[in-house]
């Protein structure tokens, strides 16, 4: 599909289920390769990237079920170390089987990456992490092959937090007897939760979600059921269409604790976000006009979208809420005064009564005042 056509205009009202997040269900389902036993794993989205990884999985060996938001991950046949070129270059995610195969078997190889609009995004630290933990890289036909005959434990630094890189040195470091410790790791809640499922499976995580994660690997680990984390994203996109509309939605599953920053924007702006043991709830409202620097009366007419402090605030609390978060950027420019006038953008009518005047006269200026206190003022 190459578009969407929305039939708006009307405020969204409902309740919605979050569905898995597929950046959390992508790593779970790759680290089923790191052991033969049953792995079970819920609410699971059906998206193409599932799909793909699915059959991933299928081509290395695994016999693989998915339905009604579940995959169960059982082995087939011997697990193959090379992944099909065909589907690695359909989705960038491709790359974090290496992290498995190579832990496991001494040998991963890998087509670069493919399946990604932002841009490029080279796997270098992905390659520095294996070379730290003794893995030899080279190149054969296109494909990133690597090698090791033992993996050591080690103390290593990413120079930047990447997600995949954190994930795909986490997963082999599972496998490596020791406690492999990674320093600026990603924050994201799906470290957390690919930590969480490697616990499961018999090794130790500690400090996912924070910037220095420590994995604790053992020789062999086991099957697992996990539960995948609901989708932020998705959440999010949500809270913002039901603000956008002045809408009232609850999102089943949502946790407030993965929009946190979201949340205090939104509230910011007016829009009430209720936590509760369910999900979340997100009332809009609209956005009550005041003198400039404020919300400016003609755009409400037009319809602009949520703005307006929520209901029950004192008014001296409302008044200052709407200044804060309706003011436009463009005004903030007119000073930094406490009061209306000295905010008020300078204008032919009334110029400014100190500096030097930068206006075109319209006709002769006014003869001097005889009293001092009296300001100049041109003539119209």
């Amino acid at each position: 599909m190459d578009f969407f056509v929305i039939d708006g205009g009307l405020p969204l009202r409902g309740t919605v289920r979050v569905s898995g997040s597929k950046n959390a269900a992508l790593p779970i389902l790759v680290a089923t390769l790191l052991t033969d036993d049953v792995c079970i794993i819920h609410n699971v989205p059906d998206l193409r990237d599932i799909r793909t990884t699915v059959r991933l999985l299928e081509q290395l060996g695994k016999s693989v079920t998915h339905a009604r938001g579940t995959v169960t991950v059982r082995p087939r046949r011997k697990i193959k170390t090379r992944a099909p070129y065909e589907l690695v270059k359909q989705m960038r995610a491709s790359v974090l089987v290496a992290g498995p195969l190579l832990a496991r078997f001494g040998r991963a190889q890998v087509a670069l990456p493919g399946g990604c609009t932002i841009g490029l995004r080279p796997i270098d630290i992905h390659l520095e992490g294996f070379r730290r933990l003794g893995a030899a890289v080279s190149t054969e036909h296109g494909d990133v092959v690597l090698t090791a005959d033992r993996l050591s434990a080690r103390d290593i630094r990413f120079r930047f937090p990447s997600v995949g890189a954190t994930e795909n040195l986490m997963m082999a470091a599972a496998l490596i007897p020791g406690a492999t410790t990674l320093r600026n790791a990603a924050l994201e809640p799906e470290i957390a939760d690919l930590a969480d499922f490697l616990t499961r499976m018999g090794a130790r995580v500690t400090g996912a979600g924070s910037s220095t994660v420590v994995v604790h690997g053992v020789r062999a680990l086991h099957g697992a059921e996990h539960w995948v984390i609901p989708d932020r994203v998705e959440a999010g996109t949500f809270l913002l269409a039901a603000a956008a509309t002045r809408g009232d939605v609850r999102l089943v599953g949502a946790w407030a604790e993965h929009l946190t920053a979201l949340i205090e924007a939104l509230r910011r702006s007016g829009a009430r976000v209720t936590d509760g043991p369910g999900g979340l709830r997100l009332r809009g409202t609209m956005c009550a006009p005041s003198p400039i620097p404020a919300f400016p009366r003609t755009c409400r007419r037009r319809g602009w979208p949520t703005c307006a402090s929520p209901a029950g605030a004192p008014a001296s609390a409302r008044r200052s809420s709407r200044i804060a978060s309706c003011t436009p950027r463009s005004s903030r420019g007119w000073g930094q005064g406490s009061s209306r006038t000295a905010r008020r953008p300078p204008s032919r009518a009334s110029p400014p009564s100190t500096g030097r005047r930068s206006w075109r006269r319209t006709s002769a200026p006014a003869p001097r005042s005889s009293s001092p206190a009296s300001p100049r003022r041109a003539r119209r």
